[in-house]
């Protein structure tokens, strides 16, 4: 592992000992994360990869739905590991594969391996070094009309661009298009890149087809304004909520503070 990576690495050893809880207490993340799940059920595999795998609440939610079908993943985090490992123990589930690493290092990992789907939820790829070259690896790891579903933290999100300039504090309302973005955390620096969905399509269009895209957080507020939902109301909130539909009917569905993208192999 590189030292970028064990950079990574540290960063989310960190973040794993509150991770849970803060998430069990934030009903945007759980909001958007079942959102991302929906992509999935309707994708037809065998085996599947999720990148960045974290605690494991997607590798146990899709290892116990599928039970009949293999879920691999891979993680940087030592610590993201531990606790995945402890819940796959706990679940008795006998269908998971787990493993330290990064997307480069995926053959050695899981060697002679094919997959029908490989996976990304919450920006994972954001935090590695060369996307291009995860991109060419994707396309070798995939079996024929193999699909990626890959989530990105948006470089072009809108309302926080907005907001901030608002407030006057320019360097925060831009701070995504810098080459080196420092995370979510004023406190924690990661060393990490935003994304827009024409770079994405860039470096994925040439091995993948687009089958799908999505926006998440248009109107609705960013996960880290999950105050927000409280303060505003329920029914408020709702109706964010139904108007990012809307809108993603529309090209201002690359505004959001995330994006999906689903793709299919070339043949």
């Amino acid at each position: 592992m590189s030292d970028y990576y064990r950079q990574v690495a540290k960063y989310y050893d960190i973040d794993a000992q509150s991770f849970e809880s803060r998430y069990w207490e934030n009903e945007i993340l759980q909001k958007i994360r079942q959102e991302f799940r929906e992509q999935l059920y309707c994708c037809d595999f065998e085996n599947a990869l999720e990148i960045g795998f974290g605690t494991g609440l997607d590798i146990v939610h899709f290892a116990k739905a599928y039970p009949e079908r293999k879920i691999f993943g891979i993680d940087v985090s030592r610590e993201m590991f531990h606790h995945c490992n402890q819940k796959l123990q706990k679940e008795n589930i006998t269908n998971a594969f787990i493993a330290i690493g990064t997307p480069e290092e995926i053959p050695e990992i899981f060697k002679n391996q094919k997959f029908e789907l490989i996976y990304v939820f919450f920006g994972a790829l954001n935090t590695t070094r060369d996307l291009q070259q995860v991109s060419i690896q994707f396309h070798k790891l995939l079996s024929n009309n193999g699909r990626l579903v890959l989530t990105f933290v948006n470089k072009w999100y809108l309302a926080e661009i907005v907001i901030q300039s608002l407030k006057l504090n320019f360097r925060k309302a831009f701070s995504r298009f810098k080459h080196t973005w420092g995370g979510y955390s004023n406190e924690k620096f990661l060393e990490s890149k935003c994304y827009s969905p024409v770079e994405i399509r860039k470096i994925f269009g040439k091995e993948f087809e687009l089958v799908k895209k999505h926006g998440y957080s248009i109107l609705y507020p960013a996960w880290y304004r999950n105050r927000w939902v409280s303060k505003m109301g329920r029914r408020s909130a709702n109706f964010l909520w139904n108007a990012d539909r809307m809108v993603n009917r529309t090209f201002c569905w690359k505004f959001g503070e995330y994006f999906l993208y689903s793709l299919r192999k070339r043949s």
